[in-house]
Order: structure tokens, then C-alpha cells, then sequence
């Protein structure tokens, strides 16, 4: 189904690879991009479960929007391990202008396709998706 506010479609394959991350833990993490050709978001990497968020970070684009799911591992400050599944919106303000606007346009709709994010990010540069920032993003909302 197209997006009212961006005429993007959500590609099923997008949302299968996504119920793997979160049931079957086969992915660490999968990067979604928009077609603009065929004006529908698809599957643009899958990151292995073992893939450290370091690889995650790596094979967001420099200079291009994306949206990505990671199930971000991590210990509480009571020593309990917990795992929180992020949606990511990278958007570079080196990015071209109507991409960051399709991206934009199209984020909630996309976001709704996938039942089972715990929380949100933003990211505009590198330093935003640093992992001492998402881990302190999850232990703050571990409780959640």
C-alpha cells in the first residue's frame, strides 16, 4: 500500500526480514532504502547476528538517507541483560534535498509497518547513532 504523503510503498520483503530480527534473531540489524525508481522502500542489507554495531554504523551511506532496525543488546545498571529493537531515520545533512524529503514524508508510515520497535532515533550525523548514545537511549528506557 502507497503512502498518502509520499506515494511510497512498503515492500513485503521489508517486513518479513524485520519479524526475523524480532522473532527469530537471524539478523543483527537490516538497512531499508527507497527505490525512487519503483517508489517503494526495500531491503538494502542485512547485518548476520553477530555483526557488532560498529558494522551496523559502517554501512550507513555518508552522503544518502536510509532507514534501519538494530536489536541493540546491553546490560542494565542492575547488571540485567535486555535487548530493545531501534527504527533509525538517517538522514545526513550532506544528503540531497528531495531525499531527505521523501525519506521524511514517508518515515511514519514505514515505522507503523513494523510492530515490535521499542524506540526511535534520529540521526543526522555519525556522533547521533555513537553507541554510548543508544546504549544510554536504552538503559533510560529499559523499564519500557
Amino acid at each position: 500500500m502507497a503512502n498518502a504523503a509520499s506515494g511510497i510503498a512498503v515492500h513485503d520483503d521489508c517486513k518479513l526480514k524485520f519479524m526475523e530480527l524480532k522473532r527469530k534473531k537471524t539478523h543483527r540489524y537490516v538497512v531499508f532504502k527507497i527505490d525512487e525508481k519503483a517508489q517503494q522502500v526495500v531491503v538494502e542489507k542485512l547485518g548476520g547476528p553477530d555483526e557488532s554495531y560498529e558494522a551496523f554504523t559502517a554501512s550507513l551511506p555518508e552522503n544518502d538517507c536510509r532507514y534501519a532496525v538494530y536489536d541493540f543488546d546491553f546490560v542494565t545498571d542492575d547488571n540485567c541483560p535486555k535487548s530493545k529493537i531501534f527504527f533509525i531515520s538517517w538522514s545526513p545533512d550532506t544528503s540531497r534535498v528531495k531525499s531527505k524529503m521523501i525519506y521524511a514524508s514517508s518515515k511514519d508510515r514505514f515505522r507503523r509497518e513494523l510492530d515490535g520497535v521499542h524506540l526511535e532515533l534520529q540521526a543526522t550525523d555519525p556522533t547521533e547513532v555513537d553507541y554510548d548514545c543508544v546504549l544510554d537511549k536504552a538503559k533510560t528506557n529499559a523499564g519500557r
